[in-house]
C-alpha cells in the first residue's frame, strides 16, 4: 500500500515482510533523520531495525545485537547509524552521555522505547507504530513530516515496481548516488541476473541566475528521465551497448535497467588500459559518423528533443574560473575587466569551432565506461551517464575521454588515442582533421576551465574537500590543450594572471 499524503498503514505478514521494509527504509533514509520505533515486546521493532542496519551496512551476516543493556549500539557505516533501546533509561538528559545529538548530525538514529525521552526526541522524527490487528499478522502505521513521508513513499514504489516486473522478495542494495540528485540500487533475486533501479525523479527546481534561467536550463541539463530512455534508445540503435530497459514509471522516474558490471577501463592500480581507451575512442567515432535526428519519440504523448550546441552555455561554464579559481589562487575577485577580456576570448574560441552537428554525450569518462569482455568491437565499451546529451562539435567527447577528469592519461597515451580517433574518420565525407584537433584542444581547454573552478566550489561551498586532489591534474590538462597555436589568447591571459 503506497498511500499519496497523510500517515501510512502497512500489513506486515510475516518477519520476512518486516525484514523487507526495513531493507526499503534503508533506502529512504539520510543523516540527520530520526526513526521513532513504538511496539509491545515481539511486535517487530528489532528485526526491523536489524533488517534496516544490516542494509546500509550491505552485510547480512553483520552481528546487530539488542542494545538493551547497553542503551546504545552504533555502526559506523556508509550512513552511520546508531540503534538505541530507552526502556532501561532513568531520565531523558542521559541522552547526552550516549551522544545521541552527536549522532544525529552525521547519521541515523534508530530509538526503541521513545516515549522514555520523547522531551528530547527531535519533532521531525519519522514514527514507526507496530501493532497486532485481529485478522492476523502485523500492521504498522507509519507518521512523520511530509518531506520525509515523501521518501518513504518513493523507496515503496520502487519496491512495486519490482514487484510487478518479475522480482518481488529482491534484494536491494545501494549502488551509487551521483553529485546530482539521482541514485542507484543494486537488485537481485534468487533467479535471473542482478539489475539496476535507476531512481531519477524530475529535477528539483533552482534560483533563476541568468536570463531569467536556472543553471539547469542555461547549460541544458536533462530535466526528467525520459531524457535517458530516448538517448539510450537511439545509442541502441547506433549499435552501441547501453543498459537495457526493463521496466519504467517516467511520471515518478523511476527505470528498472540492466546491469552492465562493474568492470570498467581502468586497471587495479587506477591506471587507464590502453586497449580499453582504444576501444571507447573508436566507440566515439562510430557515433560522430552516423546523422542524428534531434527529435526522439518517447511516449505516445512526449518525444525527446536534443539541445543543440549553445555557446552561451559553453561560456558561462568556463565563467566558474572567474568566480571560484581566481579568488582561491589571488586571494581577491577577478576584476571587470579581467572579466571581460576573458569571456572575449572565449567569444571567438567558441566561435571557432568547426563541425556542431554531432551526438556529445557530454560524460565519457572512466566511470561511465563499463568493460564488456564478451562483446566485439565498439560493443566492448558500455556506456551510462548520457541524459544530458546535445547536439554539437564531436571533439568535446573526445576531449573528455583523453584529458579524464578524475585518471590521468600519460601525454604519450593521449597522443596515440587522438591520432586513433582521426584514423577512423578520416575517410568521412567533410572531415578536416586538422579543424578537428583545433576544436579539440578548445573543447579540452573549455572543460578544463570549468573544472578549475568546479574543484574550488565544491571544496568552498559544498564541502567536499576531496575533488581539490584533481586540481594539479586539470592544470596539467590545461597546459597540454595550451599547446595549440589558437588557445595563444587564453594562455596567455592565464600566464599574466599567475594561473599557470
Amino acid at each position: 500500500m503506497i498511500p499519496s499524503s497523510g500517515s501510512m498503514l502497512l500489513t506486515l505478514a510475516d518477519e520476512k515482510a518486516t525484514q523487507q521494509l526495513g531493507e526499503d527504509l534503508a533506502r529512504a533514509l539520510k543523516p540527520g533523520d530520526c526513526i521513532k520505533l513504538n511496539g509491545d515486546l515481539g511486535a517487530g521493532k528489532s528485526t526491523l531495525a536489524r533488517a534496516l542496519i544490516r542494509a546500509v551496512a550491505d552485510d547480512d551476516a553483520l552481528d546487530v545485537p539488542s542494545p538493551t543493556f547497553t542503551l546504545v549500539q552504533a555502526y559506523d557505516l556508509r550512513i552511520p547509524v546508531a540503534h538505541f533501546d530507552l526502556y532501561r533509561l532513568g531520565d531523558s538528559s542521559e541522552l547526552d552521555e550516549l551522544g545521541f545529538d552527536e549522532w544525529l548530525e552525521t547519521g541515523i538514529c534508530l530509538v526503541e522505547w521513545p516515549e522514555r525521552a520523547e522531551d528530547r526526541l527531535p519533532e521531525d522524527a519519522l514514527t514507526l507504530t507496530f501493532s497486532f490487528p485481529k485478522d492476523g499478522g502485523r500492521q504498522l502505521a507509519i507518521s512523520g513530516p511530509e518531506p520525509l513521508l515523501q521518501r518513504v513513499r518513493r523507496s515503496l514504489a520502487i519496491r512495486a515496481l519490482l514487484d510487478q516486473n518479475g522480482m518481488a522478495g529482491a534484494r536491494r542494495r545501494f549502488l551509487s548516488g551521483d553529485a546530482d540528485y539521482r541514485a542507484y540500487d543494486l537488485v537481485s533475486s534468487p533467479v535471473g541476473s542482478p539489475r539496476i533501479v535507476m531512481d531519477s525523479p524530475k529535477r528539483p527546481q533552482t534560483p533563476v541566475i541568468r536570463h531569467g534561467k536556472t543553471y539547469p536550463e542555461l547549460v541544458h541539463l536533462a530535466e526528467d528521465c525520459r531524457a535517458f530512455v530516448a538517448i539510450d534508445h537511439l545509442l541502441q540503435d547506433m549499435g552501441a551497448t547501453v543498459p537495457a530497459i526493463y521496466a519504467q514509471d517516467l511520471d515518478r522516474g523511476l527505470l528498472l535497467i540492466e546491469d552492465l558490471g562493474s568492470e570498467g577501463v581502468l586497471d587495479a592500480d587506477g591506471r587507464p588500459m590502453a586497449e580499453r581507451y582504444a576501444a571507447a575512442a573508436a566507440c566515439l567515432a562510430h557515433l560522430a559518423r552516423a546523422d542524428v535526428s534531434r527529435e526522439i519519440p518517447v511516449t505516445p504523448d512526449h518525444s525527446h528533443v536534443i539541445p543543440a550546441f549553445d555557446d552561451a552555455a559553453m561560456l558561462y561554464e568556463t565563467e566558474l574560473l572567474l568566480d571560484w579559481h581566481i579568488p582561491w589562487k589571488l586571494g581577491r575577485q577577478a576584476h571587470e575587466a579581467e572579466r571581460q577580456e576573458f569571456a572575449a576570448i572565449w567569444q571567438k574560441l567558441i566561435g571557432l569551432l568547426d563541425d556542431r552537428t554531432h551526438l556529445v554525450l557530454r560524460d565519457v569518462h572512466s566511470p561511465n565506461l563499463l568493460w564488456q569482455a564478451e562483446k566485439e568491437g565498439i560493443q566492448r565499451v558500455g556506456l551510462i551517464d548520457f541524459q544530458d546529451a546535445m547536439i554539437g562539435p564531436a571533439a568535446y567527447d573526445l576531449a573528455s575521454l583523453l584529458q579524464d577528469a578524475r585518471v590521468t592519461i600519460p601525454a604519450a597515451m593521449q597522443a596515440d588515442l587522438h591520432d586513433h580517433y582521426i584514423d577512423l574518420r578520416r575517410d568521412e565525407a567533410g572531415f578536416d582533421a586538422v579543424a578537428f584537433r583545433r576544436d579539440f584542444a578548445i573543447m579540452a581547454a573549455q572543460r578544463n576551465c570549468k573544472l578549475m573552478g568546479l574543484w574550488v566550489r565544491l571544496k568552498l561551498r559544498d564541502n567536499k574537500p576531496d575533488y581539490m586532489r584533481h586540481m594539479d591534474r586539470t592544470l596539467t590538462y590545461i597546459s597540454a590543450a595550451f599547446q595549440h597555436e589558437a588557445l595563444a589568447p587564453l594562455k596567455d591571459w592565464c600566464a599574466r594572471l599567475g594561473l599557470i
